[in-house]
C-alpha cells in the first residue's frame, strides 16, 4: 500500500474536530491508539512483540509482518503490500474446505476493555488446542497469511472521506481488517469457479465493524468490515446481489444505513430488541428503491436456540431463496451467548453451530457456496472461542462438540409468546 493514496491528513484544528465529534466508546478507543502516520512513504517492516510491544526487526520491501504468543497461542498477520490481494492456487483453495484470515488488531484496547486485544488470541488458541488448523488438517484448512490491506477507495465506497483521513493507527490496524474481508472473498469466489463445494472464508477480525456508520465509528467499531466487502464483492466481481446476515445480539445499524436504499444489498439483522444501539425496528424495511431489502428482527431478552432456529426457518431461508443472491455475508457475533457478559439471550455453542452449518448449506443451495463470515462482538472469551471453533467444524462438516461446554441447566424457559408474535409480524409485513 503507497500512502499516496491518502488524502492530505487534516490540520489541528480539524483533526480536534473531528476528535469532538466522535462519542462514548469510540472516542476512548482512538485516542488511546495513535501514533504518527508518515505521509508520503510506503510501510513495509518486519517484527516480533516484546514484552506486550511491538519491535521493528527489519525493514524490507513488500510486506508488513508481526508475531506474538499470547496464552500459549502464536498469533501473526502479515499483509502483502503489492497490487493484488493474496490468493492461493486455484488448486489449494478448491481442494479445501475452510479459508480463515487473522488480523488480529494487537495494539488496540490492550487495558481492561470488553472488546480487548485478547479476543482474536483466545480464538486461535482454541483452534490450536482443538486441532482446527492447517498444521494438523493440511489441505483441508488454509490460513491466509499474506493480503494487502483495504484501499483508501474501498473504504470510501462506505465511509466519508472526512472521518476515513482522521484515523492514525487505528486508521491502519483497521484497513488490514477490512483487507483481510476482501481478500477472504477474492478466495471464495476463486475457489467457486471451479467446485461446487468451495471452502467457507471466516474472517477472525478486529476491530469489528458493524456499528461504524458511513459518515463515523460507533460502538466499537471503525470501519463497515462487511458492508466493504459487499461493495467490493459487487464492483470487482461483478456479484451483483448481496445477501448479509447479522446474527450480533445488537443490531448492525452502520450495515443497515449504508445500504438502506439499495435494493441489491439485502441486509438481515437478528438482535436482542432494546440493546445498544436501540435501532433495528420491525418497520426499519429501507427506503426508496430499497424497501423490502432491509429485515430487522428484534428478539426479546431470553431467546435461544428454539428462537432462532425458528427464525432461521422461518425468516432467514425464505428472504434468501426470494432474493436470489450472489454471494452470502454474515456478521458473526458471539454476543448472543447466555455467558456473554454484555446482553441476556441464551444462544449456546451449539446454536452457533446450527448457524453455521445452516448458513453454509443455504450458500451451497443459493450462491455457488460463496459466503464468508466477518466476526463481530463477542466478550466472554471462552464462549467466544468454543463457538468459533464449533462454527469451523460445521463448516467441516464434523460434529459439535457443543455438549462439552454448554450447560443446559443455566438456561431457563425462553419467551416463546413474544418470539411467536416478533416472527409473524415480519413474516407480515415482508410478505413471507
Amino acid at each position: 500500500m503507497y500512502l499516496q493514496a491518502f488524502p492530505p491528513f487534516p490540520s489541528s484544528a480539524a483533526l480536534k474536530q473531528l476528535q469532538a465529534s466522535i462519542t462514548g466508546n469510540v472516542l476512548f478507543f482512538v485516542r488511546h491508539h495513535l501514533y504518527k502516520w508518515k505521509s508520503h512513504i510506503r510501510i513495509d517492516m518486519d517484527g516480533k512483540f516484546a514484552g506486550g510491544q511491538f519491535s521493528p526487526k527489519k525493514l524490507r520491501g513488500g510486506r508488513r509482518c508481526f508475531s506474538r504468543s499470547i496464552g500459549g497461542a502464536s498469533i501473526s498477520c502479515s499483509n502483502s503490500m503489492g497490487k493484488d490481494p493474496y490468493v492461493p492456487s486455484n488448486e489449494k483453495i478448491t481442494n479445501a474446505r475452510l479459508i480463515y484470515a487473522v488480523a488480529p488488531a494487537m495494539g488496540h484496547n490492550q487495558e481492561s476493555h470488553p472488546e480487548s486485544n485478547f479476543r482474536v488470541p483466545a480464538i486461535v488458541n482454541a483452534l490450536e488446542k482443538m486441532e482446527l488448523t492447517p498444521k494438523i488438517r493440511g489441505s483441508e484448512i488454509i490460513e491466509l497469511h499474506n493480503f494487502k490491506p483495504a484501499s483508501i477507495d474501498d473504504i470510501a465506497s462506505v465511509h466519508a472521506r472526512a472521518y476515513v483521513s482522521g484515523l492514525e493507527k487505528t486508521f491502519h490496524e483497521s484497513l488490514v481488517a477490512a483487507g483481510a474481508g476482501i481478500t477472504l472473498v477474492d478466495s471464495v469466489v476463486a475457489a467457486s469457479k471451479n467446485c461446487l463445494d468451495p471452502p467457507v472464508g471466516f474472517a477472525l477480525i478486529r476491530p469489528p465493524g458493524h456499528h461504524a456508520i458511513p459518515k463515523g465509528p460507533m460502538g466499537f467499531c471503525v470501519f463497515g468490515n462487511v458492508a466493504i466487502a459487499a461493495r467490493y464483492a459487487q464492483r470487482v466481481h461483478g456479484l451483483k446481489r448481496v445477501f448479509i446476515i447479522d446474527f450480533d445480539v445488537h443490531h448492525g445499524n452502520g450495515t443497515n444505513d449504508a445500504f438502506y436504499d439499495d435494493p441489491d444489498i439485502f441486509f438481515l439483522s437478528t438482535h436482542q430488541d432494546g440493546s445498544y444501539p436501540g435501532t433495528g425496528k420491525v418497520d426499519e424495511v429501507g427506503h426508496r428503491d430499497g424497501e423490502g431489502t432491509t429485515l430487522n428482527l428484534p428478539l426479546p431478552g431470553g431467546s435461544g436456540d428454539i428462537a432462532m432456529t425458528t427464525v432461521f426457518d422461518e425468516v432467514i431461508v425464505p428472504c434468501a431463496q426470494s432474493f436470489k443472491p450472489d454471494i452470502i455475508l454474515v456478521s458473526a457475533g458471539y454476543d448472543g451467548h447466555v455467558l456473554d457478559p454484555l446482553a441476556s439471550l441464551q444462544f449456546t455453542t451449539g446454536t452457533y453451530y446450527t448457524l453455521a452449518s445452516n448458513i453454509k448449506q443455504l450458500a451451497k443451495d443459493l450462491c455457488g457456496g460463496r459466503c464468508v463470515f466477518f466476526l463481530e462482538g463477542g466478550y466472554n472469551l471462552d464462549s467466544l472461542s468454543n463457538s468459533v471453533a464449533d462454527s469451523f467444524r460445521a463448516f467441516l462438516g464434523e460434529r459439535s462438540l457443543a455438549s462439552e461446554f454448554d450447560n443446559p441447566a443455566i438456561l431457563y424457559d425462553e419467551p416463546s409468546t413474544k418470539v411467536k408474535q416478533v416472527i409473524q409480524r415480519v413474516k407480515h409485513i415482508h410478505s413471507l
